[in-house]
């Protein structure tokens, strides 16, 4: 009998179709097979571990800062009152450039639920003339802000905040799981480049 030929090309061929089909196969690692190594056995537990540290990160945080933000924006709600103000100076007509004609800047004054007076700039009616009565919103030191979102607005919020931070968040793991996945596929690579070291000669020898 003659020796047989091309066993790297055998070898070569064989490995790559055995990783596609394990590949399409997840669960490979964790049934019998005589070619599984302890290598394979220690990359399940690492896919394993950082899948789950990914998930259990990403929404365990992300549900963290989505209640952080509701609860912010409720807090809000609670503590910030409408206050009747008063223009200061009349405000400027619209302009044909402005985002909305409707509205303007302009200064104004009000007096704050402990009695102190203060002035900043909010957004009136244009042409508002001085002493027009309008409302702004306070916080409870009586300083200028924004009118409180809606619960339903503070949810949507919350919920993208969430997504954003449970995204970051799970980013770490996934990462490091993919790192050390690789660093054990290329020693398994290793192994097998080993392994037919060893043993590859033998094809090349003649039998019968």
């Amino acid at each position: 009998m003659t020796a047989f030929r091309g066993p790297q090309a055998w070898m070569s061929r064989w490995r790559r179709n055995s990783l596609a089909r394990w590949r399409r196969d997840p669960l490979w690692r964790w049934r019998r097979n005589p070619l599984r190594r302890r290598s394979d056995v220690l990359e399940a537990w690492v896919l394993l571990s950082a899948w789950t540290v990914t998930v259990l990160c990403g929404v365990l945080t992300g549900l963290a800062a989505a209640h952080s933000v509701e609860r912010g924006l409720a807090r809000e709600r609670a503590e910030w009152r409408p206050v009747r103000a008063l223009v200061a100076e009349n405000a400027p007509e619209s302009s044909a450039g402005a985002s909305s004609p409707d509205r303007v800047w302009a200064k104004v004054h009000w007096t704050a639920a402990n009695g102190s007076t203060h002035s900043g700039q909010a957004r009136v009616a244009a042409g508002s003339a001085t002493g027009t009565p309008v409302t702004v919103w306070t916080d409870r030191d009586g300083l200028l802000v924004t009118k409180p979102v809606s619960p339903s607005e503070a949810q949507v919020r919350g919920v993208t905040v969430g997504l954003l931070v449970g995204v970051s968040a799970a980013a770490g793991p996934f990462v490091g799981g993919r790192l050390v996945r690789g660093r054990l596929e290329r020693r398994r690579m290793e192994q097998w480049d080993e392994g037919w070291a060893r043993f590859g000669p033998m094809w090349g020898r003649k039998t019968g």
